[in-house]
């Protein structure tokens, strides 16, 4: 096969002051986003709904913690476990459908809750099994919204459309718990269950009013297996989403010590109850809804690093008030300030990890993100609901409080996403990627590609550095292997090596190509001397 090239000079894309966006801009700017998120609301309003239930229900089966805890374990579980195939999917399905099938699974596990409600069946491990089942759709439906977000709103926007996102789940922190606890009193749990699949089924058919152009991709559907390999690479070779992942684990392995355990504080406060256990969570979904309001001005005058430690700590303190709570005039204030620390964590390290993918990888990183915070959840509910079996409530959460800020402070200072602006994750322009750079082998295998570099020895280390940025980029973009090799005769010249799985995977790396892939691409060839471009040749591994 003859040397073929593919350099090409970029147009350096030119970056505007972006202007000041209030908290409530996208939904009163883009109809689409204001439809999804109303349903997004109505769909945390029936999480929200099903977990006070099952929560309460199970106080009502059993008195230990850890069988209480367990079901915060089964509801997050299930998104830890599928997170990663449920991002692939919907980086490859059509994401419309894919939601709305998502709606109706959450509707079925409702029906069977009823079921067993009605028939006097239920137990507490078919209320773990029952509420593992309604986990499974949440882990579906996640990825896919997240995912959506950004194709509906501007790059600008997506801070405020993140923020209106957390305000929706934590108004539903507050509508969901009255209602369930409303219906506990009046009616029973069966009702409860019987209201969510009827508004998950409601807004499935909302769904349906989208009108999405699902855009197939020109190289065909990716597969699955293929698709979730390609998603962990991107993950682990980007620095900046390794330290977003590490952070959002560290304080979500804290902060659901407090969630996990707040049925039974509630029963402990003087006169607590399923009223009580409903008022601790309308105050912290109360203060989250505050927080957002004043997110636009924090991002302004504290960096992303500040916001979150100071998230964690303010987490630490609520949990710490909660652990010697008498009553909920001490309590509500506490789950108050909780609310706000949650939110303002969670939407700094969102906004940086839906700013760190580009669009082909967004429902597999986001998906990953997803699965640090409820595999992190998972764990932390069943830990904390160890220690507290084995000493005491108030024990468990001092040590959570305690080492959750230690262990924030640690992974700030030693876990850094090495970035000080943020790449531009915007594919790159249509010369880049329209086309094979050379026509299909007429064989199939592995495709080995080699790049032959001339460069001045003086330079070595630096282009040393670059290419090593490269060997990240090229693995996050699906590449098998990479190597940089150094022609010992000719100091000067260097090879780089790229090995893909197949000739698809390779064209599919054209396509995968950023903005941010021909910056780097441009400091690459910066080092090259000679008046003509490297040489590119390509290989077929014969089998």
């Amino acid at each position: 096969m003859p040397p073929i090239s593919t350099e090409e000079t970029p147009i350096a894309p030119t970056r505007a002051q972006p202007p000041r966006i209030g908290p409530f801009e996208p939904l009163i700017k883009q109809p689409v986003f204001r439809m999804l998120w109303s349903t997004w609301l109505v769909a945390n309003i029936c999480m929200w709904m099903n977990d006070v239930a099952a929560a309460w229900m199970m106080t009502s089966l059993t008195t230990s913690p850890i069988w209480v805890a367990l079901v915060q374990s089964a509801s997050t579980l299930p998104v830890f476990l599928l997170g990663l195939p449920s991002g692939a999917l919907a980086d490859i399905l059509d994401r419309r459908r894919w939601l709305v099938a998502t709606q109706f699974w959450l509707a079925g596990a409702a029906i069977v809750l009823c079921g067993a409600v009605v028939l006097d069946l239920m137990s507490a491990p078919l209320l773990l099994a029952l509420t593992f089942a309604n986990g499974i759709g949440l882990a579906l439906r996640w990825p896919v919204f997240s995912a959506i977000v950004p194709e509906l709103v501007p790059r600008t926007h997506l801070p405020a459309a993140l923020g209106l996102n957390g305000l929706a789940m934590n108004a539903s922190r507050i509508v969901g718990p009255l209602l369930a606890g409303t219906l506990i009193a009046s009616a029973g749990s069966v009702w409860v269950f019987g209201l969510n699949a009827v508004l998950c089924v409601a807004s499935g058919f909302i769904v349906l009013r989208w009108r999405r152009e699902h855009k197939p991709n020109p190289l065909g559907r990716e597969r699955l297996i293929s698709a979730m390999r390609v998603g962990v690479q991107f993950v682990r070779q980007s620095q900046r989403m390794r330290a977003v992942l590490t952070r959002i684990s560290i304080f979500f392995l804290h902060s659901t010590a407090l969630l996990a355990l707040l049925p039974l504080l509630a029963r402990n406060l003087q006169g607590g109850g399923a009223g009580t256990f409903t008022l601790l969570l309308a105050a912290m979904g109360s203060g989250a809804i505050v927080a957002v309001l004043f997110l636009p001005r924090l991002r302004q005058a504290l960096a992303r690093d500040q916001l979150v430690i100071r998230g964690a700590m303010l987490q630490s303190g609520a949990t710490a008030v909660m652990a010697v709570a008498p009553n909920a005039w001490i309590a509500v204030p506490a789950m108050f300030l909780g609310g706000m620390a949650w939110i303002t964590v969670a939407n700094s390290l969102s906004v940086s990890a839906q700013l760190a993918l580009p669009d082909w990888v967004r429902a597999r990183g986001m998906s990953m993100y997803q699965m640090a915070i409820m595999g992190a959840s998972a764990f932390g509910a069943a830990l904390w609901g160890q220690v507290a079996e084995l000493s005491s409530l108030y024990i468990s959460l001092g040590i959570a409080a305690v080492s959750g800020t230690a262990c924030m402070l640690v992974a700030l200072r030693y876990v850094t996403d090495g970035v000080g602006e943020e790449d531009d994750t915007s594919p790159a322009r249509k010369g880049w990627a329209a086309g094979p750079p050379a026509e299909a082998p007429g064989e199939e295998g592995r495709v080995v590609i080699t790049v032959e570099y001339m460069i001045d020895p003086a330079r070595a280390a630096a282009f040393h550095i670059v290419m090593q940025q490269t060997r990240r980029a090229r693995l996050g973009q699906g590449a098998i292997g990479w190597e940089l090799l150094h022609d010992i005769a000719e100091p000067g010249r260097y090879v780089e090596e790229i090995v893909d799985e197949s000739w698809t995977e390779h064209l599919r790396r054209f396509h995968r190509a950023t903005a941010a892939d021909m910056a780097l691409r441009e400091r690459r060839l910066a080092f090259h001397q000679g008046e003509t471009v490297p040489v590119v040749t390509r290989y077929v591994v014969r089998r």
